[in-house]
């Protein structure tokens, strides 16, 4: 199994960037797949996270309207779209994945998946 994130970089507050993770190795068809990301001295955090068994996808508070999840299964990529970024956006960004036993995607992106990317850092100017 294989996750590569891709697309960080240095963004105005305000600005907006695509993130991609592409996958090998296994099905979105019976894997979740997730969007995570730790800021500097903070403990990871789940970001959205799309579920195998229903096509739901399951955004974190902070930023419902203003992040979405996508996923294109003939390139096994999914991918995050952030807009109206402010500095608390700030972080590495992680793909996951993990074998989808429980419903919905609020699990994976609560207890964290099997296996995971390298990252890719957002930083994003004030």
């Amino acid at each position: 199994v294989r996750l590569v994130e891709s697309g960080g970089g240095l963004v105005q507050a305000g600005g907006s960037l695509k993130l991609s993770c592409t996958t090998s190795g296994f099905s979105f068809r019976d894997h979740a797949v997730g969007w995570f990301r730790q800021a500097p001295a903070k403990d990871r955090e789940g970001v959205s996270c799309l579920a195998a068994n229903d096509g739901s996808t399951w955004y974190t508070k902070s930023v419902k309207d203003r992040f979405i999840m996508t996923s294109d299964d003939a390139k096994n990529t999914v991918y995050l779209q952030l807009d109206k970024l402010s500095p608390d956006d700030r972080a590495v960004y992680f793909c996951g994945a993990a074998p989808q036993v429980y419903n919905g995607g609020y699990y994976y992106c609560t207890y964290g998946m099997q296996y995971w990317g390298k990252g890719t850092l957002v930083t994003v100017s004030s």
